[in-house]
C-alpha cells in the first residue's frame, strides 16, 4: 500500500484489481473518495491505496525511464539521465545509493520506491521524472 499524500502525478506505482498487477502512472486523484487515477497504457482506472503498491528502484525501471548506465573500474555502477546522477555501490544493489543534480547530493540509506525517487528527481531537477511512454 502506498500513502494517498506521497503520490503526484506522472508517479508510476503497481496497481492490483482482480490478483492482476500492472505498472501504471498516476493520472489524477479524486481527493473526496481517496481515489488514484492510474493509467496501465490503455485506460485510466480509480484505485484506493490499498490496491496500490511501489515499484522498487531497479535497473530495469531506471533503463525504462531512459537512464544511460556506465560501470565504473571500481565496480559502482552509475545510471545518468542529463545532469541527473545515480551511483550503486555495485551492480543491482539499491539497498543504498546516491543521487546528485548539478551541485545538490543526496545519500539514500536505504532501498526506496520508485515514486520517492521520481519525487527527488523532481524536488531537485524541477521536472517530473517520466518516460511518457508506459
Amino acid at each position: 500500500m502506498i500513502k494517498f499524500s506521497e503520490l503526484k502525478k506522472g508517479d508510476y506505482v503497481l496497481a492490483e484489481s482482480d490478483g492482476q498487477a500492472w505498472r501504471g502512472q498516476v493520472m489524477d486523484f479524486n481527493h473526496d473518495e481517496k481515489e488514484v487515477s492510474v493509467n496501465n497504457g490503455i485506460q485510466s482506472l480509480y484505485f484506493s491505496p490499498e490496491d496500490l503498491y511501489p515499484l522498487p528502484v531497479d535497473e530495469e525501471q531506471l533503463l525504462k525511464l531512459k537512464f544511460t548506465k556506465h560501470v565504473n573500474d571500481d565496480g559502482t555502477v552509475k545510471y545518468m539521465k542529463g545532469a541527473f546522477r545515480i551511483q550503486t555501490p555495485k551492480q543491482d544493489d539499491f539497498s543504498h545509493f546516491e543521487i546528485w543534480y548539478r551541485d545538490e547530493k543526496r545519500i539514500m540509506t536505504h532501498e526506496i520506491p520508485m515514486h520517492v525517487l521520481q519525487n527527488h528527481y523532481t524536488a531537485m531537477t524541477k521536472v517530473h521524472l517520466n518516460d511518457q511512454v508506459i
